[in-house]
């Protein structure tokens, strides 16, 4: 019997399961920047996402950061707990580069006097806009207490990865989560959600200032798959079957 598929995304795709509590996420090899105005198919693209996003949630459930993760199926594909997430982009921000580089002049590389969160709507249509906790308040997007969770869990996530990535010469410079509203048993609960990659991450060589993430698609300097190899390798997760 075929899965029932619920949502598909730009790198992503979500099924039913048995469970209603439960999905399956399926990591594409699509690779899509400046809202899917530029695509391609690279191969394994989705295998090795799904690696990394697996032992990066694995390790913060380890240090005390509840989200989706239950367990890897396959290669490409996820268990997840099904949560109803909120429509906004978390960007938490170390050092300037991309967009925020351009937004503000800022030149790129320059580290920013204290971590910056910023919120994106999550709208392709209109280019994910910047919004603040008002607007998420008064659209009705967030609540105050769960701006907050956000706010806190985003600020712990950072320190957490920037302690792992830097144990392996990496330093990370920004990074993009999602939180969804995980029901259970008349609880609800603001948990980490959707994934955690160097498609969301930006990665930077701590030596060389290589870049290890998806702005080598972005900005067509070519390697990608091998980038997110390097990744793996040096977070020792098993590439043997790629």
């Amino acid at each position: 019997m075929s899965k029932k598929i619920l949502y598909e995304g730009k790198a992503k795709q979500l099924y039913e399961t048995e469970k209603p509590s439960e999905l399956i996420q399926f990591f594409k090899d699509d690779a899509t920047a400046f809202n899917k105005k530029k695509h391609e198919i690279i191969d394994s693209k989705g295998v090795l996402n799904n690696l990394i996003s697996e032992y990066i949630f694995i390790y913060l459930d380890k240090n005390n950061i509840s989200n989706h993760f239950i367990k890897r199926l396959s290669p490409r594909e996820q268990l997840i707990k099904r949560v109803e997430i909120i429509p906004i982009e978390v960007v938490v921000r170390n050092i300037a580069a991309g967009t925020f580089s351009q937004r503000f002049g800022i030149d790129e590389g320059k580290h920013l006097p204290k971590t910056l969160i910023e919120f994106n709507l999550k709208d392709d249509e209109n280019d994910d806009p910047l919004v603040s906790e008002e607007h998420m308040k008064v659209f009705g997007w967030a609540k105050s207490d769960e701006i907050e969770i956000m706010k806190k869990n985003a600020l712990q996530i950072n320190m957490l990865l920037s302690d792992l990535f830097k144990k392996i010469n990496i330093t990370l410079v920004d990074f993009k989560i999602e939180f969804g509203r995980f029901h259970s048993k008349n609880v609800s609960e603001i948990i980490l959600a959707d994934e955690i990659s160097p498609d969301s991450c930006r990665l930077w060589d701590m030596s060389s200032n290589e870049k290890l993430d998806k702005d080598r698609f972005r900005r067509n300097i070519g390697g990608l798959i091998e980038a997110y190899k390097e990744v793996a390798t040096r977070l020792e997760i098993d590439l043997s079957n790629i």
